[in-house]
């Protein structure tokens, strides 16, 4: 049976920058997948959009292609990115000038668009959308002032129509993670729109691969298991046309592949395992069996699919304020309770400024006493130092540069032991909330371009 060989090399913006290249090159492959956004992403996009217009996209990717493109070429290894963001037309002139620059002609680049929807906010709101939000039922349209960026989820589809023009890279918006993973079979196994139970197989190798090493040694629960982790392979997929599939990785890369890794993997961004919704078919991954087939090799089958819903979802974010952190450390004997004392000085000495923060709109962080995980672990009775940190979020940058202004003075005005501040007073920084929303797939139109650069 034919077998394809498909691979994660980013797990989000910020990833590993030599991981693609080493899953490129360290043994074969037929497709490599880089995922780059995550829910808020697009809006950081935005603001860079903003300020240079030719920017707006993951410029990491670009700095991934002046690496191996020539490589890509004669290999036809086949890359699947999200790395467009808002701006894939420049991200592929971005290409074609890598192009030119290493003499690499021929290149076919894929443009996958109308994930976009900020321009007609308006006009679907008019229409009758309100875009509520999934989790208050709130309408978006009040704040639609204030919206950074709407863009629906695409599905696989659009990313096979790329594949089927011979794109060697493709590129996309907000398309869903697994839709990188899915393509790739949907273009070589020939399967149908309604073949769901196939299409959940798809889905779910998509969802195995979409977060790179978290299933093959990252952020696995016995980290201590973890052999070589510095070094860990990214996850690659062994696909078949039956919808089996074989999660493996490099060989000599390190980290491991196990069904547990697969299994705490399976359980990410987890709702309801019978439901797992994406536009291209709902997954059950209740149906799901794994079994260990040799040394870092884990075995897919039994996978079940139905259709999919008549909804796109919407991931959109608005500007919701301004907040600012700021933080210390306090050594010495009592340091808890002079980092308590720290924290009190700032909020009363605000306070006589004519500047209060609710509680519900400021914090105190006692970073070494369990913070990160409130009463879950003992914390030491009388640490030897502690790090304090503050910080307040308002809809004025003015009260919010003003908290700022309150760190430093605790150096000189606080009590003894005061040292770790570094970087300046903290300053305003814009609060970008997340707003999900479900909208009907008409109502969304997709675009696909294919072009070469010949020059």
């Amino acid at each position: 049976m034919k077998t394809i060989r498909i691979g994660n090399g980013q797990g989000f913006w910020g990833d590993n920058v030599d991981a693609p290249v080493e899953l490129l090159r360290g043994g074969p492959i037929d497709y490599i997948g880089m995922d780059y956004l995550a829910e808020v992403t697009l809006s950081i996009m935005m603001r860079q959009k903003m300020r240079d217009p030719k920017l707006g996209y993951a410029t990491d990717f670009i700095d991934f292609i002046r690496r191996v493109l020539p490589e890509l070429k004669e290999r036809n290894v086949r890359i699947l990115t999200n790395a467009g963001g808002l701006n894939p037309q420049a991200c592929r002139e971005a290409i074609f000038a890598v192009a030119r620059e290493l003499g690499v002609h021929g290149v076919r680049v894929g443009v996958v668009e109308g994930d976009d929807l900020m321009p007609r906010l308006g006009e679907l709101i008019a229409a009758g959308y309100p875009l509520e939000n999934m989790e208050t039922g709130e309408p978006l349209g009040p704040l639609a002032d204030k919206a950074l960026n709407v863009n629906a989820y695409l599905g696989a589809a659009p990313v096979v129509e790329a594949l089927a023009e011979d794109a060697l890279i493709v590129l996309c918006g907000r398309v869903t993670d697994t839709a990188l993973g899915l393509a790739p079979m949907i273009h070589e196994f020939g399967w149908a729109r309604e073949d769901w139970d196939l299409l959940a197989a798809g889905t779910i190798a998509g969802h195995i691969l979409e977060c790179g090493p978290q299933c093959t040694g990252g952020n696995f629960t016995r980290w201590w298991e973890v052999p070589d982790l510095w070094n860990v392979g990214y996850p690659i997929v062994e696909a078949r046309a039956d919808g089996t599939f074989t999660v493996t990785k490099h060989e000599g890369s390190g980290g491991m592949v196990t069904v547990d890794t697969i299994s705490e993997q399976l359980l990410y961004e987890m709702g309801d395992p019978r439901e797992y919704i994406t536009p291209d078919v709902t997954a059950d991954f209740s149906t799901i069996r794994l079994e260990q087939a040799g040394p870092n090799r884990v075995r897919v089958s039994g996978i079940g699919g139905r259709p999919n819903t008549p909804f796109l979802k919407i991931s959109a974010s608005y500007l919701a304020g301004y907040k600012a952190s700021g933080q210390i450390t306090i050594s010495g004997p009592r340091a808890v309770d002079k980092a308590k004392l720290a924290a009190e000085l700032v909020w009363k000495r605000l306070e006589r400024a004519g500047i209060v923060f609710d509680d519900e709109h400021r914090s105190t962080e006692l970073l070494g006493l369990g913070a990160c995980l409130p009463g879950i672990l003992p914390a030491p009775e009388e640490p030897p130092e502690v790090v304090l940190r503050l910080g307040v979020r308002d809809p004025d940058p003015k009260r919010v540069e003003r908290f700022g202004k309150e760190i430093a003075p605790l150096v000189t005005a606080g009590p003894p032991g005061v040292t770790g501040f570094a970087g300046g007073r903290p300053k305003p920084q814009k609060v970008v909330a997340y707003w999900p929303a479900l909208l009907a797939r008409e109502e969304v139109e997709r675009h696909i371009q294919v072009t070469v650069e010949e020059s």
